[in-house]
This record gives C-alpha cells, sequence and structure tokens, in this order.
C-alpha cells in the first residue's frame, strides 16, 4: 500500500507498475558513500563490515518469501540495482529493500486500484471547475477517440492499473483541445513501480547521475519497469548517508522524505530550548514547488527567537536550514547550538533521531494510519526476511 504525502488523487491511485526484460549489470559508475555515513560517533555500523556475499543473486532469492513468482527476476533486478548504487550486498541491505517492496506492492507487477474510475472522474470535475470548464464540456471531450483507439470514455470506464492511468493522462495532456490548460503536464501518477518511488526524486537522480540502463522513452516510463522501479527505490531508501542507529528510521524516512525522523528530532530539541510547540514531522521550512518559500517556518521563526543565544543571525539560521535535506545539516552550527544548549538546558542527552508525527490521509485510507505505522509495518516485514537468511548471520 502506498502511503505518501502527495496530492490526494496521487496517494488514492498510486499502488504499483511495470516489468521488464532483466538486463545484466554493467560498471557501476563512480565512488558512492557506505550508506551508514555520518552517523552518530561512536555508535556500531548499520550495515554489518563482513564479506559480502559470493553469490548474492542466491542470496536474494532466499530472501524472497516463498509466495513470490520469478524469483530469479527480482533478485537479478535488485541485484544489479545495489551493484550500480554500490550499496553492500549483504542480507541487512537487501532485506531493507525487499520489506519496501512486500510493504508496497506484495511483488505484484500492475496490480488493480479500486474504483479507479471514479477517482478519475472526480478529478477531472474538480480541474474542470477550477479552470472554468463545464462539465458538459469535460464529457463530450471525453468521447473523442484516442490514440489507442477507444474513446477517453471508454478508457476511463475501464481503468484497472496505475500504468494505465499514467498512459491516459499523457494523451489525454498532449491530445485534447483543453489538456494542456485542465492539466498542466498534472499527471497525478506521482509514485510507481514496485517499491513505490517517486518519480520526480528518479527524475532528479538521473539528471545528477546517468541512469544505467538503456532507455526506451523516458525516466518517467521507466520507473514502471521492475528493474528501474528497484533502481530508484533502492536508491531513495539506501543510497544516502543516514545518521541512525536503527533501520527502522530509514522506513520512516522512505514514507516521509529522507532525514525526516534526524529532522523531528531536532524539531523536539528546538522545542525544548524555546519553549514553543513544534510539529515534529520532520519539516523544517516551507516549500513552494519544491523550492523555499520565503516565508518563515514555525521551526524559522522558534530558530529566530533564540538567536541571540545561539550567536546566529536570521540569515545564517536560515542558511543552515536549507541544508535540512542533506546530511550536511548535522555538523551545521544551528544543528549543533540548538542540541547542546537544549541538553546543557535539560541536564539529559536528546536523541538525534525521532519518529516524525505523521497522520496520512486519502481517500482509500478508512482508519488511522502515520508515518510510525508504516515503518513498523516494513520493519516487521524486514525482521522476517532476515529470518529467512542462514542462521549464523
Amino acid at each position: 500500500m502506498l502511503i505518501y504525502r502527495l496530492a490526494p488523487l496521487a496517494i488514492a491511485i498510486s499502488l504499483l507498475a511495470g516489468c521488464a526484460t532483466v538486463e545484466e549489470p554493467v560498471a557501476p559508475q563512480g565512488p558512492r558513500p557506505p550508506p551508514d555515513m555520518a552517523r552518530p560517533a561512536n555508535s556500531p555500523p548499520l550495515w554489518p563490515k563482513a564479506p559480502e556475499e559470493r553469490d548474492p543473486r542466491a542470496l536474494v532469492a532466499k530472501l524472497l518469501p516463498a509466495s513470490v513468482k520469478d524469483k530469479a527476476g527480482w533478485a537479478n533486478d535488485l541485484h544489479a540495482a545495489f551493484i550500480h548504487l554500490k550499496i553492500p550486498q549483504v542480507p541487512e541491505t537487501y532485506c531493507a529493500a525487499l520489506a519496501v517492496i512486500e510493504q508496497e506492492s506484495t511483488y505484484q507487477v500492475d496490480p488493480v486500484v479500486p474504483n479507479l474510475p471514479d477517482i478519475v472522474w472526480n478529478e477531472l470535475e474538480q480541474r474542470g471547475a477550477k479552470f472554468g470548464i463545464p462539465k458538459l464540456l469535460i464529457s463530450a471531450a471525453m468521447l473523442k477517440t484516442s490514440p489507442d483507439g477507444r474513446s477517453y470514455q471508454k478508457r476511463i470506464d475501464t481503468l484497472k492499473t496505475e500504468k494505465q492511468l499514467n498512459a491516459l493522462f499523457n494523451d489525454m495532456i498532449t491530445e485534447l483541445p483543453f489538456g494542456q490548460k485542465l492539466f498542466a503536464d498534472h499527471n497525478p501518477v506521482h509514485t510507481a513501480g514496485p517499491m513505490q518511488v517517486s518519480i520526480e526524486f528518479a527524475e532528479q537522480h538521473a539528471r545528477e547521475r546517468p541512469y544505467p540502463y538503456r532507455l526506451t522513452s523516458n525516466v518517467r516510463d521507466e520507473v514502471f519497469t521492475r528493474r528501474g522501479g528497484l533502481y530508484f527505490g533502492s536508491a531513495i531508501l539506501l543510497d544516502y548517508p543516514a545518521p541512525y542507529t536503527e533501520v527502522l528510521y530509514r522506513f520512516a524516512d522512505f514514507n516521509a522524505g529522507r532525514y525526516s525522523s534526524r529532522n523531528a528530532a531536532f524539531q523536539s530539541a528546538l522545542a525544548r530550548l524555546t519553549g514553543k510547540a513544534l510539529v515534529l514531522d520532520g519539516d523544517l521550512l516551507r516549500y513552494l514547488n519544491g523550492q523555499a518559500s520565503e516565508k518563515p517556518s514555525t521551526v524559522e521563526i522558534a530558530a529566530r527567537s533564540v538567536g541571540s543565544q545561539l550567536k546566529m543571525s536570521p540569515g545564517e539560521i536560515r542558511r543552515d536550514l536549507q541544508q535540512e535535506k542533506t546530511a550536511a545539516f548535522n555538523l551545521s552550527p544551528l544543528f549543533v547550538r540548538v542540541f547542546a544548549q537544549a541538553e546543557r538546558a535539560g541536564g539529559e542527552a536528546l536523541p538525534r533521531q525521532l519518529m516524525p508525527r505523521i497522520d496520512l490521509k486519502s481517500p482509500k485510507i478508512t482508519r488511522k494510519l502515520t508515518t510510525e505505522w508504516f515503518a513498523r509495518r516494513v520493519e516487521g516485514r524486514y525482521r522476517a526476511c532476515l529470518s529467512r537468511a542462514e542462521p549464523a548471520i
């Protein structure tokens, strides 16, 4: 099940997509930092330093649940992703990825999404109302024959999967008279693949580091394939230096965003230092269209209130908060001084990792779910996966 803080429609429909032919791994590109770098001093490594498996694909096949079909295909694609990303090939890292796959997709290639046609019709109506396009005009336009030979109405009424929805919106944006105005690149599919990885993350990752496979069309479509979904999903989960002593907080970050667990701990320390109530959600700045907003967040306002005590100007505070999505924030003057003064005032050490307090909402969710629920569900699957490894491990 997908649980992300995204647009309501994206949350409601994002489950899984795609499968691709397995390719052998090519030579990895450039050195990468180990995933457990930038952890607290004197803490044990999160991933074992033991020699890596001689036959990692056989290891993955053994770690997969017995019910999984095409174990060799899953093992090959996940092994290839780890090779390209230079992730340590040990049971703990493989089980972390496998636990997320099981939670997000249960190893299905392209599962049916309940009530998908209703969700799309509601979205079209809402988008039309926003731009002043009458419902009757939208309904008439949906009678137009689409590139696959069926009317758009027929395609919507027979929608079953996220992959089908992605193709539908791409065609509507391109082909319909009001497509660009109504959707303006507003394809509602924001996550895809066996690990439900963010398409925005995948596109950014591909800009920063060459994608190791030959693209058949574009990165968005590649995320719908098994090889692409596992590659980008492994990257967002494991290929960053997280300062955690427990894998649970990586799973929380996967749900809430990288470094959310560290940032929630910072928010808690800042709240103790200032006496101000702060939401411990891991978001330190306000963002608009992916860019930090000039309008200060409650966290920034709280930090400014003790600026003289921290010996930091508003500009310096903003400078450090802008590092919230990087490992560098751990060593920033703001991070170090807030913790030092909060601990001095309270007389006790404070945690550097804390579960983000986020309620998960979507039309599909009928009970209260949180980021902690997600992280602990994945952790349970992770432990079950490790139990399938050799007893000596």
